[in-house]
């Protein structure tokens, strides 16, 4: 295969690494909650948090953030697959070879990741799902759209329609299983802390889980591949007006779905449809007005802090794992099962603060995070360059 390398500094579309970044933040305020608690995956939260603070948010968080970021994430990683693809095929490269091989590697870190630091992972399932991509990297624009409507709408209708009709014996939990996480996460046995995290992944992704979960994610990835066969994102000027359009239908379902559902208290049986359908028009708009503003210099000054935590995506997201396994798990500062929604929120921006300065210092010096430095030298079989060349 052609020898080349990642694509080069100066031809970075910014505004799509402050989208990245942006996603690394919102998936953090949503990760923070099951990191630290047991009641986001096993219920009963409505019951230990239940003030008027706790409440707000709690919603809060569900509106603006909750499936609105690895929705986000997701479309990003498809658009990546695309800009990629169309760098290798300009190289008469092997797309299907390299991709295998990244995606390959990425499984790897998502399994260390799922098991040895926190079951919710999601590059694990991104590698997993991401390897039927493969299957649709030469299919016309019109299909892409076509399957990922079809996948979405068909995968979230029925199972909306079968928690429908079990409506009424949706909810509960089980206080003896909620009792044991606690104390096998406040444990400082690192066995028993891994144990628990083995089992709470296969709780959340086990089975036929997995198999809805590969018909929600996949469409997003195909929804990336094509925006960025559009160009939509790469000439924002040029298409102003389709973004704008885009922008408008998108906070419309938006705001329909992700609020309108607590005009209605917010029934659990219409959740998945507020996640999926709902998370994605909320992804959609923000990464739409993170675009749009990057056009003018207001608006850069708005998303410089995300870019370089986007630059560091992979990276940023581990970081705040291994940061929360300290904060939360006994075998650290045992904190786990003790932190209200308000109190993760100002950890999350405490968090991410530190990671922005970290980011810009780190790029100043270096070429990639040292994750993506590792990622990019596997997928590329040649260790790249690493430091900035700074005289």
């Amino acid at each position: 295969m052609q020898q080349f390398g990642p694509a080069k500094e100066s031809n970075r579309l910014v505004w799509i690494d402050a989208a990245r970044g942006f996603a690394i933040f919102g998936i953090f305020i949503v990760n923070i909650g099951a990191f630290s608690a047991p009641y986001f995956m096993h219920g009963g939260a409505e019951d230990v948090w239940s003030s008027p603070v706790d409440r707000f948010s709690q919603g809060f968080i569900d509106i603006f953030f909750q499936a609105s970021f690895y929705t986000l994430f997701s479309i990003l990683f498809g658009f990546g697959i695309q800009l990629l693809k169309s760098r290798l095929v300009a190289r008469n490269a092997n797309v299907r070879s390299f991709l295998f091989r990244r995606l390959i590697i990425l499984i790897g870190i998502g399994i260390f990741h799922a098991f040895f630091i926190w079951h919710g992972d999601i590059l694990l399932s991104y590698g997993l799902i991401g390897l039927l991509l493969l299957l649709f990297l030469n299919v016309r624009d019109e299909l892409l759209v076509l399957w990922g409507v079809i996948l979405l709408v068909g995968s979230v209708g029925l199972l909306s329609l079968a928690m429908y009709g079990a409506r009424n014996y949706l909810g509960g939990y089980n206080e003896n299983i909620i009792n044991q996480t606690l104390a096998n996460y406040q444990s400082n046995s690192l066995l028993t802390i891994w144990s628990q995290n083995y089992h709470d992944w296969m709780y959340a992704n086990g089975g036929i889980v997995m198999l809805f979960l590969a018909a929600t994610l996949l469409p997003l990835f195909l929804f990336g591949m094509y925006i960025a066969r559009k160009h939509w994102l790469h000439e924002p000027n040029k298409h102003a007006v389709t973004l704008k359009k885009v922008w408008v239908i998108s906070l419309i379902i938006f705001i329909a779905i992700k609020m309108g559902t607590y005009l209605f208290e917010n029934p659990l049986w219409f959740s998945y449809i507020q996640d999926n359908i709902g998370g994605t028009a909320s992804a959609i708009f923000y990464i739409v007005s993170i675009t749009l503003l990057a056009r003018s210099k207001l608006g850069l000054i708005i998303i410089q802090p995300f870019i370089s935590v986007g630059r560091m995506a992979l990276t940023n997201y581990l970081l705040q794992s291994v940061i929360s396994f300290m904060l939360f798990y006994g075998i650290g500062f045992g904190l786990y099962g003790s932190i209200r929604p308000a109190a993760g929120i100002v950890m999350v921006l405490v968090i991410f603060t530190m990671q922005v300065f970290f980011s810009k210092w780190w790029l100043a010096r270096f070429r990639f995070g040292p994750m993506e430095w590792i990622w990019r030298s596997l997928t590329y079989n040649k260790l790249q360059p690493f430091r900035k060349n700074t005289k």
